[in-house]
């Protein structure tokens, strides 16, 4: 697919060699994405209860604009936790809670998760999601994972759909294989979860009792086991792996008009069906990428025709700005490194009312970032 790849300028910078970015510049999108931006290097605001964040594995924004983390206590090094032993190793630090709802300043307004009674809470966190009537929904991808949560804001348990335990298959429709992703069409009451580490299919469940509904694999096709898991390649997806889903099918996100766009990660795609898993289109993204793939999460701009799809490229630790109409890639941001914009396995994206990005870091990333949009 040709694609004209346009540099977009992180935080005010100066240019320097191999395209890096200086990390205290501001980026400017090429002629077509609207705004620009600029890192905020002081959100969020420090966290209470000598707290620490671990890998935050998901990301979203709700009506009234709070972002909303999901990260993973138990990833902490003991040099991070070191405050938690007894005697301690250290004044710092203690696991933040796995659920952290901020306000657009930065501010913590809100924090809870974990084991709980009625539920299992995912042997490791995934994916978090906020439907249009303010449920909470979760996911993880623990080697016994098969489960979707779903909460009250304060975290009071809803329902659950799916069991832990060994991983079955994709023909399995009474519980999940380590989802990653999902996504809420109230209107239709229903949650579509992208499933995932173990399995390969997008599968749509009753978002109101949690019963089957439907479920497709790559192209629209059913779902099979073949390939699977394989989590990482040594080199770009042949043609024949091409024909499924990889391992993970990362994330699913519905456009207003109607259309679902899933992140075929391990494939460095997105494909796009409608709701009834007929295949419309694919967007190849950063063919070249091995290692554990170029798609990780995707955002929809928040102009009314969503023009544009922000991507979380993970293994090149980028930001790519991509036409929805065409695929191709307008603009592209970020680059590996430790400093403010800069992104170590960017894995989750946010964007709030106002067009600001959010975005979280798995790996020894451990931190989110935010990316105020400019007039």
């Amino acid at each position: 697919m040709a694609r004209s790849l346009h540099p977009l300028l992180f935080f005010s910078c100066l240019a320097v060699v191999a395209s890096f970015c200086v990390p205290s510049c501001s980026f400017a999108a090429a002629s077509g994405p609207p705004g620009t931006f600029k890192v905020d290097p002081s959100w969020p605001l420090p966290l209470p209860n000598n707290w620490i964040l671990g890998q935050v594995s998901g990301m979203t924004t709700d009506a009234e604009d709070h972002v909303w983390v999901l990260q993973r206590p138990l990833s902490l090094t003991d040099d991070e936790r070191g405050a938690t032993f007894n005697p301690p190793l250290s004044k710092c630090c203690a696991p933040a809670p796995p659920v952290l709802e901020f306000d657009t300043a930065g501010h913590l307004l809100n924090s809870w998760g974990g084991p709980g009674q009625g539920y299992d809470w995912p042997q490791n966190e995934h994916g978090i999601y906020i439907d249009a009537e303010g449920f909470v929904w979760i996911t993880g991808n623990g080697e016994q994972d098969g489960q979707v949560l779903k909460f009250k804001r304060d975290g009071t348990f809803v329902l659950q759909i799916g069991k832990v335990g060994p991983q079955t298959g994709d023909a399995d429709t009474t519980r999940l294989g380590q989802a990653a992703g999902l996504a809420v069409d109230v209107a239709a009451r229903e949650v579509y979860v992208a499933d995932g580490y173990f399995n390969h299919r997008v599968i749509v469940f009753d978002s109101q009792t949690g019963a089957f509904h439907r479920k497709w694999g790559a192209f629209g096709k059913s779902p099979d086991d073949a390939g699977k898991p394989n989590l990482r390649r040594t080199a770009p997806p042949t043609a024949e792996q091409l024909t499924h889903f990889g391992n993970p099918v990362h994330c699913v996100r519905i456009a207003n008009d109607g259309l679902v766009y899933v992140c075929d990660r391990l494939n460095d795609r997105i494909q796009i069906f409608n709701k009834d898993g007929t295949f419309v289109k694919e967007f190849v993204i950063e063919p070249a990428t091995a290692g554990n793939g170029s798609v990780w999460d995707i955002v929809f701009s928040r102009d009314p025709e969503q023009r544009w799809l922000y991507i979380a490229d993970g293994r090149n630790n980028q930001i790519l700005t991509v036409s929805r109409a065409s695929g191709e890639i307008r603009a592209t941001a970020g680059a590996p490194g430790r400093n403010a914009g800069h992104f170590h396995w960017v894995h989750d994206i946010a964007i709030d009312s106002s067009g600001n990005i959010y975005t979280g870091e798995v790996d020894t990333g451990k931190r989110i970032q935010k990316f105020v949009a400019q007039p």
